[in-house]
């Protein structure tokens, strides 16, 4: 960011020098004032620009993400005419575990003899 040089009161208390020769200013004093007066007229305008498009940018997104939470939120309440989605019951899942682990694991896991192997005793 730009440095600014000037507060309001900095500019309205500026004294001037006189010139030795009767009551007006030193112009170049006044110019090189003017000067750095602009540039911070520049640079603060500079800066309300880039501000106004963040502040832009973040409106809009301000605005995507509350429509994603309505949308979300009218998705995760279901109505009272729609049915579950899935009917299984604790016990059939219990159920389809055990399955899966005997296939998997062998009828060794659940303490089950295998009777192919009983003829190695």
């Amino acid at each position: 960011m730009a440095e600014i040089k000037f507060t309001a009161k900095d500019i309205l208390q500026k004294q001037f020098k006189e010139k030795s020769i009767g009551l007006g200013y030193d112009r170049a004093d006044v110019d090189s004032f003017l000067d750095d007066v602009i540039k911070d007229y520049d640079t603060f305008h500079s800066q309300i620009t880039q501000l106004k498009n963040e502040n832009d940018r973040l409106k809009a997104k301000v605005d995507e993400l509350n429509r994603q939470v309505e949308v979300g939120s009218t998705i995760s309440q279901p109505d009272a005419s729609q049915q579950p989605v899935s009917s299984a019951t604790n016990m059939d899942i219990l159920k389809r575990l055990s399955n899966l682990e005997r296939r998997v694991f062998g009828p060794q896991y659940n303490g089950e003899s295998d009777d192919s192997d009983s003829h190695l005793l």
